[in-house]
């Protein structure tokens, strides 16, 4: 009772002290009065002054501390962590790496500052020198001997290369040839450090700072001789048909030559003068023998390139004349800013040295094998995409035939995708740059949110729209198919379903087309609700505002529902008459007789005359002379009609038996008899002209004239005003 008593004290003057701390922060909001003030401060002096209570209140406060619960607002106030866009990051890393510098070069001057500080004693120098040099030379001696025994190996190499460049051999001989010498180079060197690790192990006359300097030679020897094996890579100066590229031996031995001493003194000087100068003397020493020696191989580096600056831009330019026309822009555009990029390229290596005496070079190196291997590749995948770019699929016969537009199709849409993925390979060869070289941390931004979306959104993208181009190739070669294909009994579809697959087709066309376009702006982060609720009524208002247009499609669809006309049938539209050449969902097309195309709209049409339904009728009407027997010009005719339905090629025009309607006319001088010959559509006119000509034919045979025009005219003979009839025929 008395514990849980003092229990209940304790809590009641744990509340008056957080009231009281409680009325402090909030004096303005919730002011006290002032005998709870007094009484507070008394409750408070009073515990604080025992020893006991005052010990018994910590602990009662320390054990509500740990039993309490954290409070869920903090949980809500907690910051999120921000996602950063690739402007941001890029943004950030240009902060960090000036923060960075300012870092350095405060911790260089402390380490010149606090560095050791070593008295010079000749005996251990030179005996440190002689067992240095011993390493050197048999280190050297051993690389060039093993170089010299597998001499014949590289020539041999670059014969079987020199066949595939001759066209005599298979085309991937020459690339395999040249990673070949390569991989031997780099076993040669492999063996040499074994060796000379080998060797420092018993000769280093029992001292370890004798043996760390033959190992700072050692990693010195293994990261140059690396960087000479890539050099002879791409230069290969003692072996002309490993070359990858067109340079002339004088031009390959002259870069190669420089490119090889510059680097060996900048890796020497960095891997080992500076750290053995820095370890038997001191680092201020050892910092001034860094910056003149950097110093002076970096201006001599800018001259070199400088003073070779147009030799090497009309180098550029040579190869972009027998290069592909996409590596010709690149080269073309790198041929005006080489010399920038290298004379950067030492500068930035000369302020880094000054930091990091060996670290420096292994970075440089490092990225500067990273981005070799990263553009030799980029261009291998570019040039390989770029070949095939440039060739066509040819398919066989029978699919042509059967699928008329899908060879053209597909030689437009994959030399498309291949560009496509082209420039995703530059824009991946340009941020893997940019990460060896720690400007953008790469896999960093693949980490975070911004980084999967923009991936996952690219993926999503490219992926809706091979979907979609798939798709609609194969719904339209089914259709061209179905358009070109012949029936079972011979005959092709009718132009009715021609016309509705055409129509068809192009509303498919554009439906395919809006989905694929509103699915990826929905994949790159659009609301696109908001769009088809506009596209919505934006339709809407463009339907009030184009009621012709709506009136154009809406007669254009009763028209095909009663089949009124299709492409290729002769009709007659607004008086105008000939062939239908295509029919959109506004409009028709038509080409006259005289080749001129007139374009209708729906809307306009009133009334339509079809040529070609079902058959066709020629109205045969001759007049005949009234001095001739009409039993015998029916007997003509009827001679004539039977000759033309024994003519071979006008026979199968005929449909069912001619109607011969007799007198149908009597005129002042003639009259005229007619028969009525039903033919296949559009063939009526045909028959007119083999008809007619037999007519004629039989009339004349037959002693029959065709009506004449008669004149009387009267002429006054005795002249006492008498007439006298005369007739005159015309």
């Amino acid at each position: 009772m008395a514990h849980r008593i003092q229990t209940n004290v304790y809590s009641i003057l744990l509340f008056i002290m957080l009231a009281l701390f409680s009325a402090f922060s909030h004096a303005a909001e919730q002011p006290a009065g002032a005998d709870q003030q007094k009484a507070s401060y008394t409750a408070l002096a009073d515990i604080l002054q025992d020893d006991k209570a005052r010990a018994q209140l910590v602990a009662h406060l320390r054990e509500a501390a740990k039993s309490e619960a954290p409070a869920p607002a903090a949980e809500k106030n907690e910051p999120k962590p921000e996602q950063l866009s690739l402007i941001d990051e890029l943004v950030d890393t240009t902060q960090g790496t000036v923060a960075q510098f300012r870092q350095r070069v405060e911790k260089l001057k402390e380490t010149i500052d606090s560095g050791p500080q070593h008295s010079f004693r000749a005996d251990r120098f030179f005996a440190a020198l002689g067992y240095f040099l011993l390493t050197v030379a048999v280190t050297f001696a051993l690389f060039h001997l093993i170089r010299k025994l597998v001499g014949p190996l590289y020539v041999r190499l670059g014969r079987w290369g020199n066949n595939a460049r001759l066209k005599q051999a298979h085309w991937y001989q020459l690339p395999a040839s040249i990673l070949g010498a390569f991989v031997i180079d780099l076993v040669i060197l492999l063996l040499t450090v074994a060796a000379g690790n080998l060797f420092t192990q018993y000769m280093n006359g029992g001292s370890a700072l004798i043996a760390r300097q033959q190992a700072l030679f050692l990693s010195a020897f293994a990261v140059i001789e690396f960087f000479k094996a890539v050099l002879r890579l791409i230069f290969a100066p003692g072996f002309s048909y490993l070359r990858p590229f067109p340079l002339t031996d004088m031009t390959a031995r002259y870069w190669n030559t420089r490119l090889a001493w510059v680097s060996g003194l900048i890796g020497y000087a960095l891997m080992v003068g500076v750290p053995v100068v820095a370890t038997q003397i001191n680092y201020t020493t050892a910092a001034v023998v860094n910056f003149v020696v950097m110093l002076g191989l970096t201006v001599y580096a800018s001259w070199l390139i400088l003073h070779n600056r147009r030799t090497i831009h009309r180098e550029f330019n040579l190869l972009a004349e027998r290069s592909m026309a996409f590596f010709s822009v690149i080269l073309r555009a790198l041929g005006h800013v080489w010399h920038l990029l290298a004379v950067s390229y030492f500068v930035v290596l000369f302020f880094l040295s000054q930091f990091d005496f060996a670290g420096s070079l292994r970075f440089m190196m490092t990225a500067t094998v990273k981005s070799l291997v990263v553009i030799a590749l980029g261009a291998l995948i570019s040039g390989l995409l770029s070949r095939w770019i440039s060739r066509r699929i040819t398919l066989p016969d029978d699919v042509n035939r059967r699928y008329p537009l899908l060879q053209k199709r597909i030689n437009s849409y994959i030399p498309a995708g291949l560009k496509i993925i082209r420039v995703l390979v530059v824009l991946s060869v340009t941020l893997f740059l940019l990460d060896a070289w720690h400007i953008f941390n790469l896999n960093k931004w693949f980490m975070t949110e911004n980084g999967e979306k923009v991936i996952s959104g690219l993926g999503h993208i490219l992926f809706i729209l091979c979907f979609a181009i798939v798709g609609w190739t194969l719904l339209a070669s089914m259709i061209e198919h179905r358009l070109g294909q012949e029936l079972s009994n011979g005959a092709r579809p009718s132009a009715r379903e021609r016309t509705l697959l055409t129509l068809f087709r192009n509303v498919l066309a554009i439906v395919i087309c809006t989905i694929t376009v509103m699915i990826m702006l929905s994949q790159i982060g659009l609301n696109i609700a908001p769009l088809l609720a506009g596209a919505g009524a934006l339709g809407l208002a463009v339907s009030f505002g184009a009621q012709t247009l709506v009136k154009d499609v809406i007669t254009g669809i009763f028209i095909q529902f009663e089949n009124g006309m299709n492409t290729g049938e002769y009709v007659t539209v607004m008086g105008i008459t000939g062939t239908v050449e295509s029919m959109t969902i506004r409009s028709i097309g038509l080409r006259d007789i005289y080749g001129v195309f007139h374009i209708v709209p729906y809307s306009s049409i009133t009334t339509l005359s079809n040529y070609e339904r079902e058959f066709g009728v020629y109205r045969a009407s001759y007049n005949v002379s009234r001095d001739e027997d009409v039993d015998k010009a029916n007997d003509v005719l009827r001679q004539a009609v039977e000759e033309l339905q024994q003519d071979e090629k006008i026979k199968p025009l005929l449909l069912g038996e001619p109607t011969f309607q007799g007198v149908v006319g009597l005129g002042d001088q003639f009259f005229t008899i007619r028969v009525l010959v039903r033919t296949r559509a559009l063939e009526q006119w045909t028959v007119q002209y083999a008809l007619d000509r037999l007519v004629k034919i039989h009339f004349e045979k037959a002693g029959m004239v065709m009506p004449r025009q008669a004149v009387q005219i009267y002429k006054d003979e005795a002249g006492g005003g008498g007439t006298l009839p005369v007739r005159a025929e015309l």
